[in-house]
C-alpha cells in the first residue's frame, strides 16, 4: 500500500510573509501535496477565545486528527499534532523527560504523538525536538525507546531541530531510514539553509519518493515523502 506521508511546521499558522495567523493558507499548503498523514509541529490547542489549529486545519482538508500538548505557552495548549485520512486505532502523546539544568541553555517540554494506524499497518511518531543539547539527547533517547518496543513498520517525523552530521541523530540513523537522505534543506522557507525537519521509517519500507515542495506557508518548508507499506 502506497501512503503520503507530510511533516510541517506550522509557526502556529503564522504566515512567512505576510507576519498574521492564516489556517487557510497552512490547509492549502497541506492540500496541494495531497499527503494522506502528516504531522503538524508548533500547534496551538484551543482555549476560551481560539480554537484548536489541528481540528480546525483537519475541518477543512477533511482528515481525523489528534493535539498533543506539551506545554502551555502564551496561556495555551501548545505542542504537536498528527492529521490522517485513516482512522486512529490509538493515539497519545508520550512526554519527553526534561532535561537536569546543568547549563543555562533554554528549554521547553516536549513530547511525541504515537498513533497506531490500523489500516495500514502502521505506527508514526510525531515530535519537535528542541534547542538544548541535553533535551535533543532525552528526545532522541526516548524515541528509541518506543521505536524498540513498536512491533509494526515505523514513520517518525518532525522537525528535529538538528542536521543530518548531527552526532546525536546517530542512534536514529542506525535504526531508521532518511526518505530525504539528499540533504535538501527544509529552513527557512525562504532560501532554504538547513534540513532540519525529516521524514524516517522503517527499514522494510521502500521509499518511492520524497520531496521538499518550494511552498512558502510557515517559517519551514514541508518535507513529503511517498512509502510503499505491507499491508
Amino acid at each position: 500500500m502506497t501512503v503520503n506521508f507530510m511533516t510541517f511546521n506550522i509557526q502556529h499558522g503564522r504566515d512567512y510573509i505576510k507576519r498574521c495567523i492564516d489556517l487557510n493558507l497552512m490547509a492549502q499548503t497541506i492540500s496541494k501535496c495531497q499527503p494522506d498523514i502528516i504531522g503538524l509541529n508548533e500547534v496551538f490547542g484551543a482555549d476560551r477565545e481560539n480554537p484548536n489549529q489541528a481540528e480546525e486545519i483537519a475541518k477543512i482538508i477533511g482528515y481525523y486528527y489528534y493535539f498533543g500538548q506539551a506545554i502551555i505557552f502564551k496561556g495555551r495548549p501548545y505542542g504537536n499534532a498528527i492529521l490522517s485520512k485513516y482512522p486512529f486505532k490509538s493515539v497519545e502523546a508520550i512526554m519527553i523527560e526534561d532535561p537536569i539544568p546543568e547549563t543555562d541553555e533554554y528549554y521547553e517540554s516536549r513530547c511525541i504523538i504515537k498513533a497506531e494506524i490500523a489500516h495500514p499497518n502502521l505506527t508514526v511518531l510525531v515530535s519537535h525536538f528542541g534547542l538544548a543539547k541535553s533535551e535533543q539527547i532525552n528526545a532522541v533517547n526516548t524515541v528509541q525507546t518506543l521505536i524498540n518496543a513498536i512491533k509494526t513498520p515505523i514513520v517518525l517525523m518532525g522537525d528535529f531541530n538538528l542536521e543530518p552530521n548531527d552526532e546525536k541523530l546517530k542512534p536514529l540513523y542506525q535504526l531508521l531510514q532518511d526518505t530525504n537522505n539528499d540533504g535538501a534543506p527544509t529552513f527557512p522557507s525562504i532560501n532554504p539553509l538547513k534540513k532540519i525537519d525529516y521524514i524516517f521509517c522503517s527499514k522494510e519500507i521502500k521509499i518511492k519518493d520524497a520531496t521538499i515542495p518550494n511552498l512558502v506557508a510557515s517559517d519551514h518548508l514541508p518535507h513529503t515523502a511517498l512509502l510503499e507499506i505491507n499491508e
